[in-house]
């Protein structure tokens, strides 16, 4: 069930269980590893969304609201906000569930921008279908 701030009908873009292999020294999940697996989905958006090969080129306003414990799911939603001639800005948030609740928590939100890439790796314009 997706949590009651996003959109009807919306599926995470990756779900994910939290392992005890996630986690830093304190045995608490490791910021980097939620900021990996956000990079994920909305690289696999973004890739869709563009046809073809994309780079994360920078992301803005992460903020880290709520810990994640091992063994929590990990849901992530990706939205397009803007478009570019060659890059795309998406929403991305993170929300953790206790495999035993039914409550999804939002845990991590940030803006991420990835630019569309050809096979020399240089930028390459978006379809226009996707431009907003």
């Amino acid at each position: 069930m997706a949590p009651e701030n996003t959109p009807p009908g919306v599926e995470p873009t990756v779900r994910v269980i939290a392992m005890p292999a996630d986690t830093n020294a304190n045995g608490d999940i490791f910021g980097g590893w939620l900021l990996s697996q956000m990079d994920l989905a909305g690289g696999t958006l973004a890739a869709r969304l563009s046809r073809g090969r994309i780079a994360t080129v920078r992301v803005e306003g992460m903020s880290f609201l709520a810990p994640v414990a091992v063994g929590d799911e990990v849901s992530i939603y990706a939205k397009l906000l803007s478009t570019g001639r060659t890059s795309m800005k998406l929403d991305i948030t993170a929300y953790r569930r206790h495999r035993s609740e039914e409550e999804s928590v939002k845990v991590t939100e940030g803006t991420f921008i990835f630019v569309a890439i050809d096979e020399k790796k240089q930028p390459r314009v978006l379809p226009e279908s996707i431009k907003l």
